[in-house]
């Protein structure tokens, strides 16, 4: 498990070891100490995934706003 803070991890890596640890909570080969500490990171590092993706899209809907375009987001599935 990569003791890196999950607030200085980048979008892409905190996915990479949000993946990490759903890989391993999923072979169920760790302690139930080691499977809570998995989860707990987990949850944290779903979170900054999640807040990352709101910061980008608010990013975007402010380009979008300058350019005088539609302001608001759609969901991408379908396009």
């Amino acid at each position: 498990m990569s003791e890196t803070p999950v607030p200085q991890m980048s979008f892409e890596e905190a996915m990479a070891a949000l993946e990490a640890v759903v890989t391993q909570l999923e072979r169920g080969e760790v302690a139930l100490e080691q499977s809570i500490a998995l989860y707990e990171r987990g949850a944290a590092l779903k979170a900054h995934c999640a807040a990352k993706l709101a910061e980008a899209e608010a990013k975007v809907e402010i380009i979008r706003s300058a350019e005088g375009r539609a302001v608001g987001t759609a969901p991408a599935e379908g396009l």
